[in-house]
């Protein structure tokens, strides 16, 4: 079992302090985060550094796939701009962002991988071509081109956001280490779900558990752990999370979960 994170993780480094520390419920790591991100996402910004413009950053969208440790492989061409960058320095870092359909884009999720990205050993090129293809089949019509190659980025250190007031760096190991969230492709549909259909249960999930009085209550996002809310109370927005009563690791754990909580919230409500 993945250990959750604690107020004193030390991979969790601090961006700035902002005041005395809160009660922290148990919540996935940030290393965790950024590894449920990444096996999500499929295609980010690279940015290397300008042969052309010395000290100068060059960005490019960059698909990408993952190897088992989580360190994302390219397949780029001789002729790319970005790939003479690399042969020149492999310095480089890889930004990549959430798809979130919120108006506020400021609120989703992102993480930038700082490293070097070097060619992929001949050794190593079978399994690096079959975990990219798996995930860009397209690829398959060029990846057989003799001036396309596969790189792999060594991180080196990484930085996540995962919201407003939600920033660390993440230790290269501690990411390694990680694995994505099990609900991560479930996620969606659980949100979808639970927004469509049960507000009212949200709502009196907050009340009971997060102590919050709410109009109205969205889930914003779930893990195996808990989930998050943005609420509408009296006195304007607020947010807030609520764990699980234990760990959970498919849809049909969490509804059941969900259930469980609303049931408790209803029978508290009524004093029983």
């Amino acid at each position: 079992m993945r250990r959750p994170m604690t107020p004193n993780e030390p991979s969790a480094r601090q961006h700035a302090f902002t005041g005395p520390a809160s009660p922290q419920l148990l919540e996935p790591t940030h290393a965790e985060r950024v590894r449920t991100l990444l096996s999500l996402v499929s295609v980010g910004t690279l940015s290397t550094l300008s042969r052309k413009h010395p000290g100068f950053p060059f960005g490019s969208l960059m698909p990408f796939a993952l190897d088992s440790a989580g360190r994302p492989i390219f397949l780029i061409s001789n002729m790319a701009m970005h790939t003479q960058n690399l042969k020149e320095d492999p310095r480089c870092s890889l930004f990549v962002g959430q798809v979130s359909t919120d108006t506020d884009a400021l609120g989703a999720a992102r993480a930038t991988l700082v490293g070097h990205a070097v060619p992929v050993p001949e050794p190593d090129l079978a399994p690096v071509r079959q975990q990219y293809l798996a995930r860009h089949e397209n690829s398959r019509y060029w990846v057989g081109f003799s001036d396309f190659s596969f790189f792999l980025l060594e991180p080196v250190d990484l930085y996540y956001v995962g919201g407003f007031g939600v920033m660390s760096w993440v230790d290269a190991g501690d990411y390694e280490h990680a694995a994505p969230d099990p609900l991560a492709d479930a996620a969606p549909g659980i949100l979808a779900h639970m927004n469509a259909d049960h507000m009212d249960s949200l709502i009196l999930l907050a009340k009971s558990f997060a102590g919050i009085e709410a109009i109205e209550a969205t889930m914003t996002s779930v893990d195996r752990l808990g989930f998050s809310l943005r609420l509408k109370t009296n006195d304007g927005l607020k947010g807030t999370r609520v764990n699980f009563l234990h760990e959970v690791a498919t849809a049909p754990d969490t509804r059941a979960v969900l259930v469980e909580m609303v049931r408790q919230a209803r029978g508290a409500a009524n004093g029983s």
